[in-house]
């Protein structure tokens, strides 16, 4: 089968060299490493797993640009039938943010946005989030967040779903809403969102797939097997230490082509 990496960036030297990347390396034994992989190397990733398409993620931290979207732009340009975009935007100028969402997302190339609370230290029901859901819908295009503890060395709250995401959720039902990381520990509070909101989606990023908690393979197997698709976190983790293990967790074959690519082409709309 075929697959989707809904979530990996190729990393900038100066994202590399944040302070909070050397923990989150210890988290995959590299610690002291600066991880800036070339598009040919990420192409070769890809291909070693069987992935079609990944999403590469732009990044923009409370000091500034970490991965710009003209950066993306530039690194789907090399390889546009392998990739797409998923944009980024700075919350602290929310005018700015919706003409940057209307700039450079497109549903085609930049098929979505994505910003991540932990780095913000700021939970997504936060107001300065509110004209970014808006421009999303607008733009008929998902918003991707991270949910769950930080690999970081940062504050985990934000993370949290419930009350800052389930309020996301109530206030902007056009909104589809990508979870990634799994959201652990916060499990059941995953499945009840994704039971609740139709426009709620988990995505398993920075997770092997074997290192998935037992309730959330539980529910994939269930009621969620048209809500959780693949991620990867590259370069942290590479395609094929994600999907080493796929068998195991025992998803029929329209399970697994679901999880892998079909869920994924659904809510992005490829």
């Amino acid at each position: 089968m075929a697959a989707i990496d809904v979530w990996a960036q190729v990393t900038t030297e100066r994202m590399a060299r944040e302070p909070w990347m050397a923990t989150l390396l210890r988290w995959t034994g590299r610690e002291g490493e600066v991880i800036v992989p070339t598009i040919a190397d990420t192409i070769a990733a890809m291909d070693a797993a069987g992935v079609d398409i990944a999403f590469l993620s732009a990044w923009h931290g409370p000091r500034g640009s970490l991965i710009s979207n003209d950066e993306v732009a530039a690194q789907i340009a090399e390889a546009p039938d392998r990739f797409r975009g998923l944009a980024t935007v700075d919350i602290s100028n929310p005018m700015e943010a919706v003409r940057e969402i209307r700039r450079v997302v497109d549903g085609k190339t930049f098929v979505g946005v994505r910003l991540v609370p932990w780095l913000l230290d700021l939970p997504p029901n936060d107001r300065r989030y509110y004209p970014v859901y808006a421009a999303c819908v607008d733009a008929g295009v998902p918003f991707c967040t991270q949910i769950g503890h930080t690999g970081p060395l940062c504050r985990s709250e934000p993370g949290r779903l419930i009350p800052y995401l389930d309020d996301v959720l109530l206030d902007f039902p056009e909104l589809k809403v990508v979870g990634g990381h799994v959201g652990f520990p916060w499990i059941d509070e995953v499945v009840s969102l994704a039971l609740k909101y139709p426009n709620f989606y988990v995505d398993t990023s920075a997770y092997a797939v074997h290192r998935l908690p037992d309730d959330l393979v539980k529910f994939m197997k269930g009621p969620g097997g048209k809500r959780v698709m693949f991620g990867t976190n590259w370069p942290m983790l590479s395609p094929a230490q994600c999907l080493k293990a796929l068998d195991s967790l025992g998803l029929t074959d329209e399970g697994k082509f679901n999880f892998l690519e079909g869920n994924a082409r659904r809510v992005f709309g490829l």
